[in-house]
């Protein structure tokens, strides 16, 4: 049974109350809106239920509309689920349509479709006549809302992953077929150039298992990417981790590290968050003394206000050999890498910054980063300090 054939079952037999009515008096239930009509109440004993209170106790993200579609309201799940994007979708073009088909004689349809902004979301909406004996009043049209983000994500990672890795993991495959043949032909009694092969194999071996690894961390980025983040990140102890994971790694290439950060809390995932921070030092640690010099790379922490709102900014910085203004609108495409710069060999793949921006869609968080040839690059990673309200209904 769906949910709107639940609802519809519930608010109009004797069930609702038996269900609701010890929750009832255990806890006053949520009107998202204050105007919203009520439907025909159900006696059961000594309890009484509205239709609202019965979708505040389904699984499923429940709206009710009336005839011109006005979200008239919505329950627990779609708030907690779908948030300030609850309107829009409940606007969109597609329900409409989808709304005109609910002519009497068919009394359910559905609609499936992208919102591409904030972030990448596809949203099935199942729409449903409610019965005369639940219709008084202009709220007589149930929506049930269904996420189907991550199965989306899933086609879309197993059709990426075939287009991008197949392409990636062809040379270092070719190189080890190659040398395998060697191993067990012209140099099967030569110990020397087993060695220097099987060094080589290694090598190629590693960094296959790299490119997966990415692959499948860009894949879980993008797959948690519509999740709203419920945790709080506390900025000192995010950067003093960073610090403790990668103190090893630069004092082995002799480079310095310093991070400064007092102690804010913001919305957001930790492991998330340590990820972004690790992507960025790693890339200037990788980068950043290609010619030569001695790096220093810093992170520290800033309040800053952006668009009006109040957040935190966990900024990388480097003294390295810097980034040429023209790539730096396209760092964050994956797959892009910079080629040509002196003395650097493109030893990576084109993913961490990928994997940055989604997690940091996912904080609703800006990135920018600003280079100078000769002079280092700064990678500005700023979260809002609060979430916005969640819109319930309009």
């Amino acid at each position: 049974m769906t949910g709107a054939e639940l609802a519809v079952c519930l608010a109009s037999t004797g069930l609702a109350g038996g269900l609701t009515g010890w929750m009832a008096r255990g806890k006053r239930l949520r009107r998202v809106l204050p105007g919203s009509v009520r439907a025909r109440r159900e006696e059961v004993g000594t309890s009484s239920v509205s239709l609202e209170e019965v979708l505040d106790l389904l699984p499923d993200a429940a709206v009710l509309l009336d005839g011109h579609g006005a979200m008239r309201f919505a329950n627990v799940e779609a708030g907690g689920a779908f948030g300030d994007a609850l309107g829009t979708i409940m606007r969109y073009p597609a329900v409409f349509a989808a709304m005109r088909h609910l002519d009497g004689a068919t009394v359910s349809t559905s609609a499936e479709f992208v919102l591409e902004v904030p972030v990448r979301r596809v949203v099935r909406v199942d729409l449903r006549l409610l019965p005369e004996v639940l219709a008084t009043g202009p709220a007589h049209i149930l929506a049930i809302l269904t996420d189907c983000s991550e199965r989306d994500a899933v086609e879309r990672m197993r059709s990426d992953f075939v287009a991008y890795a197949s392409h990636e993991l062809r040379t270092p495959l070719t190189a080890l077929i190659g040398f395998i043949e060697t191993l067990r032909g012209p140099a099967a009694d030569d110990p020397a150039a087993q060695q220097q092969f099987l060094g080589i194999m290694a090598a190629q071996a590693s960094r296959m298992q790299r490119l997966i690894e990415q692959l499948l961390e860009l894949s879980r980025a993008e797959m948690l990417e519509h999740r709203k983040p419920r945790g709080i990140v506390d900025a000192k102890h995010v950067v003093d981790l960073v610090r403790d994971e990668l103190g090893s790694l630069c004092a082995a290439r002799d480079i310095e590290l310093e991070t400064i950060a007092d102690s804010v809390s913001v919305p957001g995932d930790v492991e998330q968050i340590i990820r972004v921070l690790v992507n960025l030092v790693e890339n200037a640690v990788k980068y950043a003394g290609a010619d030569g010099r001695h790096v220093r790379v810093s992170v520290t922490v800033e309040k800053k206000i952006l668009r009006g709102r109040t957040g935190v900014s966990f900024v990388v910085r480097d003294n390295g050999v810097g980034i040429a203004p023209e790539h730096l609108p396209r760092l964050t495409e994956r797959f892009y890498r910079v080629e040509g710069r002196r003395g650097m060999s493109a030893s990576g793949y084109g993913l961490g910054l990928a994997i940055v921006r989604h997690i940091l869609d996912r904080h609703d968080g800006c990135f920018e980063i600003t280079s100078r040839i000769g002079q280092g690059t700064r990678c500005d990673v700023w979260l809002p300090s609060l979430r916005e309200p969640r819109l319930s209904g309009s």
